[in-house]
């Protein structure tokens, strides 16, 4: 007897195929069944979806069969399948590429044989996790036992807003501890924005619960990593999946808890592809599965605090759990004691061309002296952003993107960090041969020379000299030099460490009293309406990472440099008032009309010229607004220009945008489904050729 399946196969995202294609078989095949079908020419991994209806007997013929099945795997659960197709609905993308990128990518090269071999050396539980499981936890706190008991009674979504310190990470692991106390096959779900936060976090689990019971998934995994973290997620065997944004698709049928840390964070949103936000997948994964959903930060994004606000000030859809004080603290202290002292330096008043305050370098050797550790954030790696020649204007632009390359004088080399391009350091102008060739800004590479330099002649406890490390994406680009930096520096052989904002948020160093932004004040005047609270949660938990091994603030400062030293954002920083800071700031953007009071939208594509990317957009608006003149729908979108990239052009290709917007969600959602067949319309027609490819942006964090 034959059975038709709709499968669920990775379409490409020009092809307008979105939905499952028809498949035959010749017996029965649960929905969720992972299966090889062919398509086209290939041979490729599916998921099937369920049964299909029938095709017409002409058609018949023309429906391809199954090429084989992966027996020995569960099906992925209906609440999987439906997560799936939310986040294909939701942002815009084809069933099949959401569903098979959610799959480990080696399992789509393997037989059924092969897999079989794999699920055989999948590791058991071993007899030592057992007394790891058993080591003794700390007393909570007042603040933190009261959250636990909160998230313990069940409801949420949770948003935990705990100071740096305060102790989040052990209301999560109490938590994740009554999570699996539920039942055999209960798992925990944990996610960090970043994967250089896996390690510390994986350890602290670890030796919670043991070893074998918790995996890592993140991008960073080798094929063979991935594949089995994901096994034995699916197959009950890993407890606890901890891992990056990916792992928020992962399959858990056990799901009982889902954590995310630092749920502000920016990394949280996919950028390319399916551009999904973890952190909304998963409250929706929750309401999915029941799960208990637990959102945490001490800079909460705004969307958070303002789902978190009660009503009538705020819709009330999360509840807020306050963790103000740093463990630590006596019963008689304000939350503010534990928290570091912020110093604003106004570099108005400093000598020209000053990168470091006397005043702060002076703190920095001290501290140094004392043996005690300083962090230096400069959110701009290389040595200087831009290479320059006073006398004709020429400066360092790459040829192919609307950008300039960065001068990395470690390797004297020119980098464009949009699309690579490298290129050796001149000799002399490109333009008119000047010899004496200036740069532009200041870089992590720069901060940590002038460092070095100006703590020749200061000598750590021992007698030593100051030794200063930096880390950033350029240092820690080979395997495992990350891990290791950070292990120097938690170890106490670095006294002075720069980076850029990776050091800032999540790692937990002892050692740290000093914490500097060197140059904040670019994101002041943006426009980008989301850069004042970027800006105000990097310095935030870049402040965080001083005196976390003190209790009453151990003198512990953060030292700001700015030309701006009266900006309310910095008077907000100053008296650790997020609260406040959320206030003002959701009452411009309420008064703006921007999220979270208003749903964006971002159709963007890329051609090779301006005006082909400009007129395809225009041209999809002209066509949607015609095609939902009766829908009521039309009324509440409001359709923006369109416009360049603020970074206009990459490797050789233009970029535009269109920014679309509406008080609803429901009638946003509407008009881009509506858009969805337009934008293949119009992109198969000989007028835009010249656009290489188009996307949908729901949420976007820039606009």
């Amino acid at each position: 007897m034959t059975h038709w399946l709709a499968v669920a196969v990775p379409t490409p995202a020009h092809s307008g195929v979105g939905e499952p294609l028809t498949y035959r078989a010749d017996a029965a095949v649960p929905a969720g069944s992972i299966v090889r079908v062919p398509l086209g020419r290939r041979e490729v991994l599916g998921v099937v979806w369920g049964d299909a209806p029938a095709p017409s007997p002409a058609l018949e013929p023309q429906v391809r069969a199954l090429a084989g099945r992966f027996d020995g795997l569960p099906p992925l659960s209906a609440d999987w399948r439906a997560l799936v197709a939310f986040t294909a609905r939701y942002y815009q993308r084809a069933l099949g590429e959401v569903a098979l990128a959610a799959l480990p990518p080696q399992l789509r090269t393997l037989s059924g044989m092969q897999l079989a071999r794999r699920l055989k050396r999948l590791p058991g539980p071993s007899a030592s996790d057992g007394a790891a499981a058993a080591a003794p936890a700390p007393n909570l706190t007042p603040e933190q036992a009261t959250a636990l008991a909160r998230i313990e009674a069940g409801g949420g979504p949770f948003l935990l807003f705990g100071a740096t310190g305060s102790g989040k990470t052990e209301v999560y692991l109490r938590a994740t501890a009554g999570a699996l106390a539920q039942g055999a096959a209960a798992q925990v779900l944990v996610l960090v924005p970043e994967i250089n936060l896996t390690p510390q976090l994986l350890a602290r689990f670890a030796d919670r619960f043991g070893a074998s019971a918790v995996v890592a998934m993140h991008s960073g995994l080798t094929p063979a990593q991935r594949l089995a973290a994901w096994l034995a997620a699916h197959l009950g065997q890993a407890r606890i999946v901890l891992g990056t944004r990916v792992a928020v698709l992962a399959s858990l049928p056990g799901l009982k808890l889902i954590v995310v840390d630092e749920e502000h964070d920016p990394s949280y949103k996919q950028q390319e592809g399916a551009r999904y936000s973890a952190r909304d997948l998963a409250v929706y994964r929750g309401k999915l599965t029941g799960a208990t959903v637990v959102l945490g930060s001490a800079t909460p994004s705004l969307e958070s605090w303002h789902a978190s606000t009660p009503a009538p000030d705020g819709p009330g859809r999360y509840q807020r759990l306050a963790m103000p004080r740093r463990v630590g603290l006596g019963p008689n202290d304000r939350p503010t004691d534990g928290l570091p002292r912020v110093r604003r330096v106004d570099m108005g008043r400093q000598p020209r061309g000053t990168l470091i305050a006397p005043p702060l370098m002076a703190a920095i050797g001290e501290r140094a002296a004392r043996g005690e550790q300083s962090l230096l954030l400069l959110n701009r790696r290389g040595w200087a952003p831009v290479l320059h020649c006073a006398d004709c204007g020429w400066k360092s632009e790459c040829p192919h993107c609307s950008a300039y390359r960065v001068f990395h004088k470690i390797d004297r080399t020119l980098r464009c960090h949009h699309c690579g391009l490298t290129e050796r350091v001149p000799r002399a102008c490109p333009a008119c041969g000047n010899l004496d060739i200036g740069t532009l800004g200041r870089g992590t590479e720069q901060l940590e020379e002038r460092l070095i330099e100006c703590l020749a002649n200061t000598a750590r406890p021992d007698g030593t000299p100051v030794r200063v490390a930096r880390i950033d994406a350029d240092s820690t680009r080979g395997q495992g030099q990350l891990e290791a930096s950070l292990a120097r520096v938690h170890a106490g052989e670095v006294d002075v460490l720069v980076g850029t904002q990776m050091i800032a948020k999540g790692h937990d160093f002892r050692r740290v009293t000093l914490v500097a932004a060197v140059n904040p004040d670019a994101a002041l005047f943006s426009s980008d309406f989301r850069a004042p609270e970027r800006l105000f949660a990097l310095l935030m938990q870049a402040a965080g990472r001083a005196g976390r091994d003190t209790t009453g603030g151990g003198g512990a400062e953060m030292w700001v440099q700015t030309h701006h030293a009266q900006h309310p954002l910095f008077e907000a920083l100053k008296a650790h008032d997020y609260p406040g800071f959320a206030a003002r700031e959701l009452a411009e953007r309420a008064q703006a009309g921007l999220p979270p009071h208003a749903h964006l939208a971002l159709l963007r594509a890329e051609a090779r010229t301006q005006d082909a990317a400009q007129g395809f957009l225009a041209a999809v608006a002209h066509a949607a607004q015609g095609a939902l003149a009766a829908d009521p729908a039309l009324a509440q979108v409001r359709w923006y220009p369109a416009v360049p990239l603020s970074v206009q052009r990459v490797a050789g290709i233009e970029r535009a945008q269109m920014l679309l917007e509406s008080p609803a969600r429901g009638a946003l959602q509407r008009v881009l489904a509506s858009c969805q067949p337009l934008l293949h319309q119009l992109r198969a027609r000989p007028a835009h050729r010249a656009v290489v490819r188009w996307a949908i942006d729901v949420d976007p964090l820039a606009v």
